[in-house]
C-alpha cells in the first residue's frame, strides 16, 4: 500500500543569539491510510517540531526547514504557500495540541470555535455549521452538546477541554490526524477515556494517525509501527509488537527499563537512563546517545550510525548490538 503522508530528509533549525541548534536531522517516515504510527522519545527529541515543521507551524523566525520533502497526496507540504497549507490544515490533515487551555481562545465561545473552521472549509450555512458543531461534541461524549456549545473553555474540564480540541480536529474528516501528546497534562483516568475515545474514532472514521509521546505504555495500546527518536534522529524504527520484543537501540532499550511492567511475574526495579539529552548547536559527527550508553564502543565516538535493517522490517541506528554487547557486523 503507497503511503498517504511520505516524509524524507526533514531538517529543521532554530537560529537563536546563543548559536544555531539544529533541532531535527535528516529525519525520514512515512504514513499509510488507515495506519497509526507512533513518535517516541523524550523531551527535546525532536518529534513534536517534526510535525510542527511539516505543516509550517513553525515559528519563523527563529525556526527553518533547511531540507527535506512531505509528499501527501503526491504534493509536496513543503513547497506549498501560506494560502495552500491553509487548505490542508484542518481539512486534510489535523492536529491535536498537548495543552487544550493554551490552544483554546479563552474570549470565545466553544460553539465559535467549531462552526468557523467547518464555513472555512466546508460550504455550510452557519445554521448547518452549528448542526455538524453539535454532531462533533455528540461524537467525543460532550453531554447536552446543545446547551454546552455556547459555553467558554474555563467552564470546561480539562478533559472535556481535551475532547471539544478533538471534536476541532475533526471538523472536516481529515485523512491523517496528529496527536501531540494529547493526554499528558490529564490524570491518569482522563487520560484512559481520552485514549479510548481516540481509538474509537480512528476505527470508527478510518483515518490514519501520527500519536507523538515519550509514553512508550501508551503507544502499546495505540500504533502499528513506532519510531524512537533522540537528538533530532530516528534511532529505531520498527513494527510495535517486534520493538517491545526485541528492542534494537540502547536508548530503546533504556525506555523501555523505566517502564513498568504488570504483565511479567519477575520483580524487578525500574531503571534510568543516565545523564542529559545533548543541546545540538551543531550536527553530531559521533553518536549522540553514546555518552550516555553502556554498550558504548571506540567507532561510536568517530562515526554517526545510520539506520540498518537489523532484521525485516525493523531498523536501529546503533554500531552494537545490544543483545549481544558485540559490534554489528
Amino acid at each position: 500500500m503507497p503511503a498517504l503522508l511520505e516524509v524524507t530528509g526533514l531538517k529543521t533549525q532554530f537560529n537563536m543569539r546563543s548559536g544555531t541548534v539544529y533541532a531535527v536531522n535528516g529525519v525520514s517516515f512515512a504514513v499509510k491510510e488507515g495506519e497509526t504510527l507512533g513518535i517516541v522519545g523524550e523531551s527535546g527529541s525532536g518529534k513534536s517540531v517534526t510535525m510542527l515543521s511539516v505543516l509550517h507551524l513553525i515559528p519563523s523566525p527563529p525556526g527553518q526547514v533547511t531540507a527535506g520533502q512531505a509528499l501527501f497526496n503526491d504534493k509536496d507540504l513543503l513547497q506549498m504557500s501560506s494560502s495552500e497549507i491553509r487548505k490542508v490544515r484542518g481539512s486534510q490533515i489535523s492536529m491535536i495540541f498537548q495543552d487544550p487551555m493554551s490552544s483554546l481562545n479563552p474570549v470565545l465561545s466553544i460553539g465559535y470555535q467549531l462552526i468557523e473552521p467547518l464555513r472555512a472549509h466546508l460550504p455550510l450555512s452557519r445554521a448547518e455549521a452549528r448542526e455538524r458543531a453539535i454532531e462533533l461534541l455528540n461524537l467525543v461524549g460532550i453531554p447536552q452538546a446543545h446547551e454546552r456549545i455556547n459555553d467558554y473553555p474555563h467552564q470546561f474540564s480539562g478533559g472535556m477541554r481535551q475532547r471539544v480540541m478533538i471534536a476541532m480536529a475533526l471538523t472536516c474528516n481529515p485523512q491523517v490526524l496528529i496527536a501531540d501528546e494529547p493526554s499528558t497534562a490529564l490524570d491518569v483516568t482522563i487520560q484512559a477515556q481520552i485514549i479510548d475515545l481516540v481509538k474509537t474514532l480512528r476505527d470508527k472514521l478510518g483515518m490514519a494517525m501520527v500519536w507523538i509521546t515519550h509514553d512508550l505504555g501508551i503507544i502499546a495500546e495505540l500504533a502499528d509501527r513506532v519510531d524512537v527518536m533522540y537528538a533530532g534522529y530516528i534511532v529505531e524504527e520498527a513494527p510495535v509488537d517486534l520493538l517491545y520484543a526485541n528492542p534494537q537501540h540502547p536508548y530503546t532499550l533504556g525506555l523501555l527499563g523505566s517502564l513498568p511492567r504488570l504483565d511479567s511475574k519477575e520483580q524487578r526495579r525500574l531503571t534510568s537512563i543516565e545523564g542529559m539529552p545533548p543541546v545540538l548547536h551543531e550536527t553530531p559527527q559521533s553518536c549522540p546517545f553514546a555518552p550516555r550508553c553502556r554498550w558504548v564502543i571506540e567507532r561510536c565516538h568517530h562515526e554517526n550510525p545510520p539506520l540498518m535493517l537489523v532484521e525485516p522490517e525493523h531498523r536501529s541506528a546503533c554500531w552494537v548490538n545490544p543483545a549481544t554487547g558485540q559490534p554489528r557486523p
